[in-house]
């Protein structure tokens, strides 16, 4: 996660973001990166990937889900503003159900977008995981008529270590191949933990505005995880510089470690209708 230096936030302040912390430091839906930001040695699907203003995304379809349900975009918790002056969501801290107005932006293909609208934050969260997801005010269908930009699928299972993945940006319209390299018990980052993040091989040399990019599947297509945060500067558990607890309380850390998390435990928390709810009988999701 990225702090920004004091200048910026001078200007974050003046120009009404929400954010302080891990997201991109042009603020700007509008914002299209130069050809030296994008990947062009390998020909990264874009359909279903979301830009928001400093943080990147994807259109996700629950395994069941309707088509006519309202679509959902999930991000990462830290993209959530938490109000006027920003400030990341508390550990222990879960909203639910709040209502927004935050325009995203949808690709077709990666030089085709349209814009969509959150109008929900169905949950978000920064305790063991980092995730967020909105609730749009159209249907899948509807967003497919419109866009002609359908959902990925959130995958239901647990990744397993090398499988080969994805990771694809909205904010910065590129992409990152490597694989999971392994699982990390405990990630603390300053005040934060993450519980059974996952860490990649070289290659995913992600930056800040990939926060919130789907981790795909490479074979499958499927999101089976979400980027989150990196080791920037060799430092220990702090903002920028998370650190890896095992199961012995061991610490660890290293400059270029990246990191993502699991999501398959959402699936824990959608009711009968494929509706996602914390009061789920077995939700596994921080309440």
């Amino acid at each position: 996660m990225k702090l920004m230096n004091i200048i910026t936030f001078f200007l974050v302040i003046h120009v009404g973001t929400l954010f302080a912390l891990p997201v991109a430091k042009i603020d700007d839906l509008n914002f299209r990166p130069g050809p030296y930001y994008k990947n062009e040695l390998v020909n990264y699907n874009f359909e279903g990937i979301v830009k928001l203003s400093n943080c990147s995304g994807s259109l996700i379809k629950f395994e069941g889900q309707s088509d006519e349900a309202k679509a959902v975009v999930l991000t990462n918790g830290h993209c959530v503003s938490k109000g006027m002056f920003g400030g990341f969501i508390q550990p222990g801290e879960v909203l639910t159900n709040k209502t927004v107005n935050l325009k995203m932006k949808i690709f077709k293909n990666r030089e085709k977008l349209f814009p969509i609208t959150a109008v929900k934050i169905i949950y978000a969260v920064m305790t063991n995981t980092d995730i967020a997801l909105y609730e749009l005010n159209e249907s899948y269908n509807q967003i497919l008529a419109r866009t002609g930009a359908a959902p990925l699928t959130l995958s239901f299972e647990k990744p397993l270590e090398n499988t080969p993945i994805e990771i694809v940006s909205g904010y910065w319209e590129r992409g990152y191949s490597c694989a999971i390299d392994g699982f990390v018990p405990t990630l603390r980052e300053a005040n934060w933990t993450f519980k059974d993040s996952i860490r990649y091989t070289a290659g995913c040399d992600t930056i800040s505005g990939t926060s919130g990019s789907p981790i795909i599947d490479s074979s499958s297509r499927e999101v089976i995880a979400i980027n989150n945060t990196s080791n920037e500067d060799g430092e220990r558990c702090t903002m920028n510089n998370p650190c890896e607890v095992s199961t012995a309380g061991e610490i660890s850390f290293k400059k270029g470690l990246r990191y993502g998390q699991q999501t398959f435990n959402i699936y824990s928390c959608l009711n009968e209708n494929r509706d996602f709810s914390i009061a789920t009988a077995g939700c596994k999701l921080p309440r």
